[in-house]
């Protein structure tokens, strides 16, 4: 048995911190588990010595070596995980999302069952890069009859006037009006998403994963990026379409955006004038 607690690098606790244990006699590897809310983990190992990796979103993986006894606890005690250095950020100007390495997706629960997951399949988007990128912007155009959860009928239904109503509300668009680092790789994105003629603030989690250069030699920028929406806030009321017997998706849909764009230079391209 051995037990720990992890802390960042100013001793607060770390949750969800992975640990994985090799085992130096026969390389073995055992998952150990996750650090409850107050980083700590109490594992079950048979007697023997092992190497363990700690790892977490945004830090440094920890590596150290433990000699496990039989018959006692052995207490690795406080183990403090550093901040992994951020990935270089993005060149200042615009940049445009390449749909053919973009998706957008969207989770739902089935009421009572099983989630229904579905993407857009049509949609453009762009990103300014500011000077100082808490002052950058991010804008994207879905078409809402693009929606496809792999079931026409369930798709035809999502389009008509109980959900998207695309006849009358042809797009989704969202426009970014904030920045903001919250450490490492992690940024939130805030702006407005217009949603079946609703305009409504929503913040975007977002996973910056750095740039590089694509196959023509193009440079490229990717991030995920993630929100959870309430589908009253864009007055497609599920309670009152429960009532007249269509359950197809619950009050909550989870959205997730994996994300490339490709650099287009310090000024406008032409073709967004």
């Amino acid at each position: 048995m051995l037990s720990m607690q992890v802390v960042d690098q100013v001793g607060m606790p770390l949750p969800e911190v992975e640990v994985t244990a090799t085992d130096s006699a026969n390389g073995r590897v055992l998952q150990l588990g996750a650090t409850d809310p107050y980083g700590t983990l109490a594992a079950s190992v048979a007697p023997g010595e092992y190497r363990l990796a700690l790892q977490a979103e945004s830090f440094q993986t920890l590596r150290l070596g433990a000699q496990i006894a039989a018959g006692s606890v052995t207490p690795l005690g406080r183990l403090s995980m550093e901040l992994a250095p951020p990935p270089e950020l993005p060149s200042r100007g615009y940049w445009e999302i390449d749909p053919a390495h973009t998706a957008i997706r969207f989770i739902a629960q089935h009421i009572g069952m099983a989630n229904v997951h579905g993407r857009f399949e049509n949609f453009a988007g762009s990103l300014f890069i500011a000077e100082r990128v808490e002052d950058s912007s991010v804008e994207i155009t879905i078409d809402a009859a693009s929606i496809n959860t792999g079931v026409k009928m369930r798709d035809d239904h999502l389009r008509s006037a109980d959900f998207l109503e695309v006849e009358r509300y042809p797009y989704l668009h969202f426009v970014s009006d904030r920045m903001q680092h919250r450490g490492g790789a992690r940024w939130q994105i805030g702006g407005t998403l217009t949603l079946h003629g609703v305009s409504r603030s929503v913040q975007l989690d977002t996973n910056y994963l750095g740039n590089g250069s694509g196959m023509e030699g193009e440079t490229r920028v990717a991030c995920f990026a993630s929100a959870e929406l309430h589908r009253e806030d864009f007055t497609l009321n599920w309670r009152k379409m429960l009532a007249k017997g269509i359950a197809v998706v619950g009050a909550t849909i989870r959205i997730e955006l994996d994300v490339q764009a490709v650099y287009q230079g310090e000024q406008p391209p032409a073709h967004w004038s």
